[in-house]
């Protein structure tokens, strides 16, 4: 497997640079966790980094990617199937004119 070194910005792993393994595509995954176990026996905690563009790349090249901490970790996914029900509904009642 390919990897590539990308800097991480902000959190704990500030200004440190790992080798992170890159997908099929060649980018790096969107969001990388890193388990850190607790000293005292606790539950493990774990810091979440998302991937942002480095920068402006050179013409023709790929773009590069780092990591950018996120305190308030990964939001919730959910599917979006084209058959799925919208989760904002319309306030007012259906005949009212003014919504």
């Amino acid at each position: 497997m390919k990897s590539e070194d990308t800097p991480f910005e902000g959190g704990p792993m500030d200004g440190r640079v790992l080798p992170v393994l890159l997908g099929i595509t060649g980018h790096p995954p969107k969001t990388y966790r890193i388990p850190v176990p607790d000293p005292g026996g606790g539950p493990d905690t774990v810091l979440v980094y998302r991937r942002v563009p480095r920068g402006p790349g050179r013409v023709g090249l790929s773009n590069r990617w780092k990591y950018a901490y996120a305190p308030e970790g990964v939001p919730t996914r959910r599917l979006n199937w084209p058959w799925s029900k919208p989760d904002a509904t319309p306030h007012g009642k259906p005949d009212d004119a003014d919504g």
